[in-house]
């Protein structure tokens, strides 16, 4: 780690899991990292992390990375952790898949669970392992809105954001005085590659306010970010509407 002019700790090694998701990428951009900061995009298409990394103005590591192939997922921490464990990893790896092809074909669905959730558990374990031998490290874990009370319009994807988020809490839990810190974002309709066609929802946001909401969390103390704020008291309303209303929501 290395610090800033204001004296906040930089990180000096950084991996994005999902290196071509454009939150993930707003959020390097945002955090300020110092020139010489090495900087590793992970996922399946080299040509696109290549060009990932020439849009954020830096050299890069491109490293092969797929977030379904849960039994590579620890031998490719260690792999990255020889060559010294990130300060900070973020999670950013994720797929929507619209509820009605999903349910016409079920493997979509899978497909949806493996990348959102089941994927991000067994690479997390795996970091935060190596980060806690070390006694130090961020991870930064993307969930959604979606976490609170999935709808019927995207259950498949609700429920692997619902599952990502309380895997969160519980692995920030287990590494409450370790030295390591995990910070859960929770942002609302992003508009992006992801949403493109899709009418936003109320507190629609982007992935650059997500990225300076999460920038401004990693120099605070706050366990959890919603992006925008407010999303957290509509939130807890969601959680209050009876059930024979909910359902008959459609958007």
């Amino acid at each position: 780690m290395t610090n800033s002019r204001a004296g906040a700790p930089r990180p000096s090694r950084v991996l994005l899991l999902g290196g071509t998701s454009e939150i993930g990428l707003a959020i390097l951009s945002a955090i300020g990292l110092s020139p010489d900061a090495e900087v590793i995009l992970a996922g399946r298409d080299a040509q696109r992390l290549e060009a990932a990394g020439k849009a954020l103005n830096r050299r890069v590591t491109v490293a092969l990375y797929d977030a379904v192939d849960t039994a590579s997922h620890q031998a490719f921490a260690d792999g990255i952790c020889a060559g010294g464990v990130p300060d900070l990893v973020i999670a950013a790896t994720g797929i929507m898949i619209p509820q009605e092809r999903a349910e016409d074909d079920v493997r979509l669905a899978a497909s949806m669970i493996e990348t959102n959730f089941t994927g991000h558990v067994t690479a997390l374990l795996a970091f935060g392992g190596h980060m806690r031998r070390r006694g130090s490290g961020t991870i930064v874990v993307l969930s959604s809105v979606a976490a609170v009370r999935p709808r019927k319009f995207n259950a498949v994807y609700g429920a692997a954001k619902a599952g990502l988020d309380a895997f969160a809490r519980g692995f920030a839990d287990e590494l409450h005085g370790t030295g390591v810190r995990l910070l859960l974002v929770r942002p609302g309709f992003v508009t992006g590659r992801m949403t493109e066609g899709m009418t936003p929802a109320p507190l629609a946001t982007t992935p650059e306010a997500v990225g300076a909401a999460v920038a401004a969390a990693l120099r605070g103390g706050k366990p959890t970010v919603w992006v925008p704020a407010p999303l957290a008291g509509l939130a807890t309303a969601m959680r209050m509407v009876p059930r024979s209303v909910w359902r008959r929501i459609e958007r």
